[in-house]
């Protein structure tokens, strides 16, 4: 029997964010450009740490890895909305719903994982400056980075596992822009309590105790700065205050969203935006692209780049 006859509904209308034609034009063109800005920085760090050996260290080759997966994760969502954008009636097949499900979660899961990755790092930059190098060698550095992809995926797994039985029979119109677990299963056609309450056990308490611990260890490593001189405190406290900032824009709204019962509130579209769409954005910002070091060697290669395109002329 296939997928359609035991759902009973082959595909699912998503509202998206406005019904109104000319606040869908506005608010194409400001996602468009937040999308593009994306994409684009996120590019940036990734040609940049690759092409010029200076940045083969570990920090550098961890925050590439940031940018790999802010690319992904935007892409699950973004393209999707900006083409909805253009059509009266959004609608979305069950197989791609659960598609975008797995590889929401999938990519998610692996920033949240990530996100302990960094702040490991900036630990052992701190506390142990002299031996840095060789704590954080290749070896460790691709092993903490394939550890955050498992993660992801085994989340994601069991978030499959959990919603692939459930049937649905009755309405199919998603309040949001993109297909999650909270409306799809308000969605089913059965009683889901059980299953919400696995789901909130499952993502809402990751979340959580995963940002209390991040919490906690950039708390540990502000206190460890006080024994650092002036100046090198100073450079290392804003950025682990900017990781802060960014850390809590990511796990607030997952915590808001998947931390309580599925129930809908006005600001969970706003909460989506948050941080499937502008925390993409903000990371390569606020992790690379502020970096000085960073600006310069981009400045370096886009002058390369337009020597050799006069060269060839």
């Amino acid at each position: 029997m296939d997928q359609e006859n035991l759902t009973g509904v082959s595909e699912f209308v998503l509202l998206g964010l406005s019904q109104t034609q000319e606040l869908q034009i506005f608010l194409f063109l400001v996602f468009l450009f937040v999308y593009t800005t994306t994409v684009v920085g996120n590019l940036l760090i990734i040609v940049t740490v690759t092409s010029d050996s200076r940045f083969h260290i570990p920090m550098y080759f961890l925050l590439r890895n940031l940018a790999v997966l802010d690319l992904c994760f935007s892409s699950v969502t973004c393209p999707k909305m900006l083409v909805d954008f253009f059509h009266e009636t959004k609608t979305i097949s069950y197989q791609g719903c659960m598609t975008q499900i797995f590889f929401f979660h999938f990519l998610g899961g692996g920033i949240v994982f990530f996100l302990s990755v960094m702040a490991y790092d900036r630990y052992i930059a701190i506390s142990r400056p002299l031996h840095y190098v060789t704590i954080m060698n290749t070896r460790l550095c691709v092993g903490l980075v394939v550890a955050a992809w498992v993660g992801g995926f085994i989340h994601s797994v069991v978030q499959m596992v959990l919603m692939l039985p459930l049937l649905y029979c009755g309405p199919n119109v998603l309040d949001n822009f993109y297909c999650d677990v909270p409306q799809m299963l308000r969605l089913a056609c059965m009683d889901t309590s059980l299953l919400e309450f696995l789901m909130i056990s499952n993502s809402g308490m990751l979340v959580l105790i995963w940002f209390l611990f991040l919490l906690i260890s950039y708390t540990v490593i502000l206190v460890m700065l006080r024994a650092h001189s002036g100046q090198a405190r100073r450079k290392a406290a804003s950025t682990c205050i900017t990781h802060i900032i960014m850390v809590s824009m990511i796990f607030i709204p997952c915590i808001y969203i998947y931390s309580r019962p599925f129930t809908p509130f006005p600001l969970d579209k706003a909460m989506s935006i948050s941080y499937t769409v502008l925390t993409p954005m903000l990371n390569p910002m606020i992790y690379t692209l502020r970096n000085q070091e960073m600006q310069l060697t981009m400045k370096r290669l886009a002058k390369r780049l337009v020597i050799s395109k006069k060269d060839e002329h």
